[in-house]
C-alpha cells in the first residue's frame, strides 16, 4: 500500500522547514540547552500559529483536530530542524486535558495559539522548568502539578531537559483516556524520522566533501552500502508512521514508533562511523540530532514495550 500526502500537506511541510531554516533552529536548540528560553518560546509561537499544534486539538477547542496525519506530517519536520521543547509531551497534554471541560476550554485554545506550552511527565517531566502546564501521570491517573523544583536532572540530550514536579496539585483524571499515549507515541515516531532523515542528508553531504586516499569516502562501497542500509530502514518507516496515523490502532502506533525510532538510531551510529571524531564532538550541530535520536528511541515506549504492544494488538485481532 502506497501512503502518498496531499498537495496541501506537501505544502505544510513545505512552509515549516522554510520557517524553521530561516529561524536558524541549531542555535535556538543549544540555547535552549543551556536554560535560556527566550529564543525557543519565540520559535514556539510561531510554529504554533503555523498550526503545528492544531491537528492535536478537537475543533471545539479551536483547534483543527484529531487530525493525526498532518500532526506526523509537522512532527517530521520539527525532528529534521532538531526543535527543542517538550513537543510529543505537548500533544499528549492535548488528547488528556481534552477530557476535562473546564481545563479544556481555558487550556487548549492557548496551547493551540502558543502562548501556553505544557509538559506531560512521572517523576521527571521534560522542561519542566520551562512549561506553563505540568502534568503528572502517577499511578494511572492524571494530575495536574503546581510546577516543578528548581535543577535540572541530566539527560542524554542536552535540548530535553529534565525537572521533577512538586508533589501535590489538582487530580484531573482517575485514569488515563484510552488512546492518549498512542498520540505521544505517533509524535515521537514522526519527530524520529524527522531526525533521521536530517542525520542521513548531513551525513550523505558530509561523505562527499571529506577525503581519504584522495578521494571522497562517498565513493567507497562501504561507505555507499551503509548510508543506502539507512536510507531503506528510514523509507521503511516512513509508510508504517502515516499508515499508523491513518488508523491510530495502538498496534500500529507501536510498530510505526519502533521502525522510525530504529531506523534513526542506526541512521546516527552511521553518522557518528562516517564523521569520524568531529562527529563526536558536542560543538558540532550533528551533536543535536545524534543525542535526539538516542532519546527518542527510548521516550514514551522503548522497543520492547512497543514490540509487546505489536504482538498483544495482533492477538486480539480476528
Amino acid at each position: 500500500m502506497r501512503f502518498l500526502l496531499t498537495g496541501e500537506q506537501r505544502a505544510f511541510a513545505r512552509s515549516l522547514d522554510a520557517l524553521l531554516t530561516a529561524a536558524g533552529t541549531p542555535s535556538v536548540a543549544r540555547a535552549w540547552g543551556a536554560g535560556e528560553h527566550t529564543a525557543g518560546r519565540a520559535l514556539w509561537s510561531r510554529i504554533a500559529e503555523a498550526g503545528v499544534f492544531a491537528p492535536a486539538v478537537p475543533e471545539e477547542y479551536e483547534g483543527m483536530g484529531p487530525f493525526p496525519v498532518g500532526l506526523a506530517v509537522a512532527f517530521v519536520e520539527l525532528g529534521r530542524h532538531a526543535v527543542p521543547g517538550p513537543l510529543a509531551e505537548t500533544v499528549l497534554a492535548a488528547a488528556l486535558l481534552a477530557g476535562v471541560p473546564g481545563h479544556a476550554a481555558r487550556l487548549l485554545p492557548q496551547l493551540v495559539s502558543g502562548k501556553v506550552m505544557a509538559t506531560v511527565g512521572g517523576a521527571y517531566a521534560l522542561d519542566g522548568d520551562a512549561a506553563d502546564v505540568v502534568l503528572v501521570l502517577a499511578d494511572g491517573k492524571v494530575w495536574l502539578s503546581p510546577g516543578c523544583r528548581p535543577g535540572v536532572r541530566p539527560s542524554l540530550d542536552p535540548a530535553r531537559r529534565l525537572a521533577a514536579p512538586l508533589p501535590g496539585g489538582e487530580l484531573l483524571c482517575s485514569a488515563v483516556p484510552p488512546g492518549a499515549l498512542d498520540w505521544a507515541r505517533l509524535a515521537t515516531a514522526a519527530q524520529a524520522l524527522g531526525v533521521g532523515l536530517a542525520l542521513l542528508e548531513r551525513t550523505v553531504g558530509y561523505a562527499g566533501q571529506r577525503v581519504q586516499f584522495g578521494v571522497p569516502i562517498g565513493s567507497f562501497q562501504a561507505v555507499k552500502h551503509r548510508l543506502a542500509d539507512a536510507a531503506i530502514a528510514l523509507e521503511f518507516a516512513r509508510p508504517l508512521l502515516f499508515g499508523a496515523a491513518l488508523t491510530m490502532a495502538s498496534a500500529d502506533i507501536a510498530a510505526a514508533k519502533v521502525a522510525a525510532c530504529e531506523a534513526a538510531y542506526a541512521t546516527a551510529r552511521t553518522a557518528l562511523q562516517l564523521h569520524g571524531a568531529i562527529g563526536y564532538t558536542a560543538e558540532y550541530d550533528l551533536s543535536l540530532w545524534l543525542t535526539k535520536a538516542r532519546v527518542l528511541r527510548g521516550a514514551w515506549g522503548t522497543p520492547a514495550e512497543c514490540r509487546a504492544a505489536v504482538l498483544s494488538g495482533r492477538r486480539a485481532g480476528p
